[in-house]
């Protein structure tokens, strides 16, 4: 068995490890620099784990896909999908991907964790006695899935048709058609990846550069520039040590979550 997830700032690390470390299985970032062909060849149960954007899989874990889906065919999947609210079919489209139907889910589930942008004022900042209660929530979940798979019990969260129903309300704005890997021109997505903003205080220390998943920012000329790649992950919001990087909502945060704090 073989987990492979996309964290941007620990919640899905967070629970890909842990199932990875009660099921013995190999667990991946799909950042690491690995030989992921041979990885998944290897094995007969691949379990992926992502946090849900607009109640899509983020771009970054679909062009991931895309570039193994020959390698896929024929897999057991197992589809962890972490979100703050409730994402509707979060889970359920990672499947849209392959609609010949060429993989078999045997398990989907969602996990509610904390809140990671604090520049939603709608959204507070959680505290460090609810960030606790949503581990320990997720861990005890965790532990119930972990025997039902060891027991051959089939689960699949959100593939319900009023679940793709609630899915498709937000989905629909934010990427679009959930079958296809690149998002509409028209879609909230799309207009994200050109849609980072440097704030007045920016030391350019590179922290941001560094730090994106998707190479989507440079050091030219001493000044932070955007190469139109951006997935909205938010990593580079909650790591600027100055609070002077946003994306798509162009309020400066008022927190920074780090899961591992």
């Amino acid at each position: 068995m073989l987990t492979l997830y996309f964290s941007a700032t620990g919640n899905s690390e967070y629970i890909a490890q842990n199932f990875s470390r009660r099921m013995d299985a190999k667990c991946l970032s799909i950042e690491e620099d690995a030989d992921f062909a041979s990885e998944i060849n290897a094995s007969d149960t691949i379990a992926f784990c992502y946090p849900v954007y607009g109640s899509r899989v983020p771009r970054i874990m679909r062009e991931f896909v895309a570039r193994y889906m020959g390698d896929l065919q024929g897999k057991k999947i197992i589809i962890f999908a972490t979100q703050m609210l409730f994402s509707g079919d979060g889970a359920r489209v990672f499947a849209d991907m392959f609609g010949d139907g060429s993989i078999e889910v045997i398990y989907a589930e969602h996990f509610k964790m904390p809140n990671n942008m604090g520049n939603l004022l709608i959204f507070p900042k959680p505290s460090d006695k609810a960030i606790k209660r949503c581990f320990k929530k997720a861990d005890a979940k965790m532990a119930q899935i972990c025997n039902d798979i060891k027991n051959g019990i089939v689960k699949k969260r959100g593939f319900a048709k009023f679940s793709q129903f609630i899915g498709n309300m937000q989905g629909k704005a934010w990427q679009g058609d959930s079958r296809k890997i690149a998002p509409s021109e028209f879609s909230a997505e799309h207009k994200a990846k050109n849609s980072v903003k440097i704030h007045e205080g920016c030391t350019v220390c590179d922290v941001c550069v560094h730090c994106c998943p998707m190479k989507n920012l440079a050091n030219e000329n001493g000044a932070i520039v955007q190469m139109g790649n951006c997935t909205l992950c938010y990593r580079c919001v909650n790591m600027c040590p100055n609070k002077a990087i946003t994306s798509l909502v162009h309020i400066r945060p008022r927190w920074q979550y780090k899961v591992h704090d």
